[in-house]
C-alpha cells in the first residue's frame, strides 16, 4: 500500500508494505502516485517514506523465483522510476525511517534530500554480496548525487551504513531520531514548497537529464 497524506503545500508518500519491496504492483503504483502528483497545480514539494523498520528493502527478488519472465520489465519500470524521481518537478526529501537497502538505497538517491533515523537502520548497496552487478541505469541513479569515493566503498564493500557514517559520507543530510527524521523531512519539504516549481524542474533537467535518458525516463515536456 502506497498512499498520498496532504499537510498543506507537503505531500507526505508513504508506504506501507512490509519490507516495502518493488514489484509489479508496487513499482505501476508508485508510477500512479507520481502521475497525481505532478498533475498537482501549485506549490508542492513532496517526502517519501516508509513504516516501522523499513523503508525500502528493495527488489521482490521472491517474486521474482516465482515469475521470473516478470523480473526484466519490472527492474526497467524500477529504473524509470529513478529517472522520474531525479527530474520530478518539486523537490523532494526522503525521511529514511528505517533499512533502506538495494533498489531502496537507489530511490533514495534520486531526491533532492535525505533525512535518516539515527537509532535504527542502515543504508546499503548490497549487491557484491549477493553476485548482482549494478546495472548501468542503477549506476547511474546511484552516482547522481554521491562522491565517486562513496559510490566505490558502497558498491565494491557492501557495507551497512549506519546514520553516523551515512552522514558522514554525504548518502544523507541529516539524521534524527525515530520520532523526529518525519517531521524534520517534512519541515525541510515545507521550505521549498513555496518556490518556483517550474525553475526546480528546469534545473534539474540541466543536471540529471542524460541520467533520466539512461534509465529509461524521457518526460513528455
Amino acid at each position: 500500500m502506497i498512499e498520498i497524506e496532504q499537510h498543506n503545500d507537503v505531500a507526505v508518500v508513504r508506504w506501507r508494505d512490509g519490507e516495502n519491496r518493488f514489484n509489479r504492483a508496487s513499482v505501476d503504483r508508485w508510477h500512479a502516485v507520481l502521475d497525481e502528483l505532478e498533475a498537482t497545480d501549485g506549490p508542492l514539494a513532496v517526502v517519501l517514506t516508509g513504516e516501522g523498520k523499513f523503508f525500502s528493502n528493495g527488489l521482490d527478488l521472491d517474486s521474482f523465483a516465482d515469475d521470473p519472465e516478470s523480473a526484466g520489465p519490472v527492474i526497467a519500470d524500477v529504473q524509470r522510476l529513478f529517472g522520474r524521481m531525479l527530474l520530478f518537478p518539486a523537490y523532494t526529501v526522503a525521511a529514511l525511517n528505517g533499512h533502506t537497502f538495494a533498489a531502496g538505497a537507489m530511490l533514495a538517491c534520486c531526491v533532492d534530500a535525505r533525512v535518516m533515523r539515527s537509532d535504527r537502520g542502515y543504508w546499503c548497496l548490497p549487491e557484491v554480496d549477493l553476485g548482482l552487478p549494478l546495472t548501468p541505469p542503477m549506476f547511474a541513479a546511484v552516482t547522481a548525487r554521491l562522491s565517486t569515493a562513496t559510490a566505490a566503498e558502497a558498491m565494491n564493500t557492501g557495507h551497512r551504513y549506519s546514520a553516523d557514517e551515512a552522514l558522514h559520507a554525504g548518502i544523507v543530510d541529516a539524521i534524527a531520531t525515530e520520532s523526529e527524521v518525519l517531521g524534520i523531512a517534512m519541515e525541510r519539504a515545507a521550505r521549498i514548497a513555496p518556490k518556483d516549481r517550474k525553475v526546480i524542474a528546469a534545473h534539474k533537467r540541466m543536471m540529471f537529464s542524460d541520467v533520466a535518458t539512461i534509465c529509461g525516463y524521457e518526460p513528455l515536456s
